[in-house]
């Protein structure tokens, strides 16, 4: 499997990711985005998957989103705001250095609730979007000042949240304190693949099955028994999912 370097800039903080597949000029590319306090690793399986089915997969660490980033930036600067705009400018180099047939975006947790943003946004880009166990959660728990390992009062957020696993500032909640996450990521036309595991104990699957709603063209899937992060049979069932929805999506293209 090739596996090339990639980087871009986003407001002077560098991007780093790696390409999986050929580039070759004309192929449909999907870029994956990875959750909340990880890195491009958690996501590489789906890369190499989709390369090599023929398509060119690009992931990517988030400028200071997560434990073990090569990409640069401050993890107390990160917002889901900041991500979203790491994930334009991830698309417009795409766009420049390999001339794809298409782009589809694809996130994972944090990184389903940042492609959904990205993609309503610059929609006549993007040719499919999947979300897996999207984190749409993410307002509600800035509300009630429970987000993951961070404990605060909503109505004072400090500068810093907590530094442990990882130092999040107080603008991570700020951002999204007072917006809703179904209107947030309505707008997009194309096709969308959700899916999200039943005994997910991070982020209920209640949200998948609201913001399918919110899509004209979603095709829905949960997974028995599956958590937040698929793992084994669970992970298996959502690679054959993903594939049959990308191979289907290609041939009626």
């Amino acid at each position: 499997m090739k596996k090339t370097s990639f980087s871009c800039q986003r407001d002077g903080l560098t991007i780093r990711g790696y390409v999986f597949g050929e580039p070759e000029i004309g192929r449909s590319a999907v870029i994956i985005s990875h959750g909340f306090l990880a890195n491009q690793r958690t996501v590489r399986q789906y890369a190499v998957t989709l390369a090599k089915e023929g398509y060119l997969a690009i992931t990517y660490d988030f400028n200071g989103g997560g434990i073990g980033s090569k990409s640069d930036g401050r993890s107390v600067d990160m917002t889901l705001m900041t991500e979203r705009s790491d994930l334009l400018e991830v698309v417009k180099a795409v766009q420049t250095q390999f001339h794809p047939a298409s782009i589809s975006l694809m996130g994972c947790s944090q990184g389903g609730f940042v492609s959904a943003l990205a993609a309503k946004e610059i929609q006549n880009s993007i040719c499919r979007l999947i979300l897996f166990y999207p984190a749409l959660c993410i307002p509600d728990d800035a509300r009630k000042g429970r987000m993951m390992f961070y404990r605060f009062d909503p109505k004072h957020v400090p500068n810093v949240l907590g530094r442990f696993p990882m130092k999040l500032g107080g603008d991570y909640a700020r951002a999204v304190m007072d917006i809703n996450p179904f209107v947030e990521i309505q707008g997009f036309e194309g096709p969308v693949l959700l899916v999200h595991g039943t005994a997910d104990k991070i982020v209920n699957v209640s949200y998948s099955r609201k913001a399918r709603e919110r899509f004209p063209s979603c095709e829905y899937h949960e997974i028995t028994g599956g958590g937040h992060g698929f793992k084994g049979a669970y992970d298996r069932e959502a690679i054959r999912i993903l594939l049959d929805f990308m191979n289907r999506q290609e041939e009626n293209a």
